[in-house]
């Protein structure tokens, strides 16, 4: 039992104590006045609650507002890959022609690099852990 409710016992308490005082005459007037206590309580208390939930979907909404939201339209992709494979022609024949073969496989690995971040950036999980499935028709 909580405070709230010692709260109320002695309040219904008070209120039988003085039904017993005063006379029947005056019992609906206490049980009013007691039933008016009993719901300026519950409505307390539901109003806490609604207050507390309105203010978690608040958090929610902000929280989702501030994640970055892919941008993974078709056009975006499409012009990064022409960009890459533009600037892949003199990013090998720089590399190539100044480190030879190992100065062309890093001018290619930033290539790729380039393109690997962006696939993550505009695909949030696309590199994350994905559940093995059980339901593949294998039996052990």
């Amino acid at each position: 039992m909580d405070a709230r409710d010692t709260e109320l016992k002695k309040e219904l308490d008070a209120s039988l104590q003085a039904r017993r005082e005063l006379g029947e005459e005056y019992e609906s007037a206490l049980v009013d006045s007691f039933l008016e206590k009993v719901d300026q309580r519950i409505d307390g208390a539901v109003e806490r609650r609604v207050r507390r939930q309105f203010a978690e979907q608040q958090m929610t909404a902000a929280r989702d507002s501030r994640s970055p939201r892919a941008t993974d339209t078709w056009g975006e992709r499409f012009g990064f890959g022409i960009v890459s494979l533009v600037l892949a022609v003199p990013l090998s024949a720089i590399g190539g022609g100044v480190g030879h073969l190992p100065g062309l496989v890093v001018a290619w690995l930033g290539i790729v690099g380039v393109n690997v971040v962006q696939a993550a950036r505009t695909n949030p999980g696309l590199f994350g852990r994905r559940k093995a499935s059980r339901d593949d028709g294998w039996e052990d």
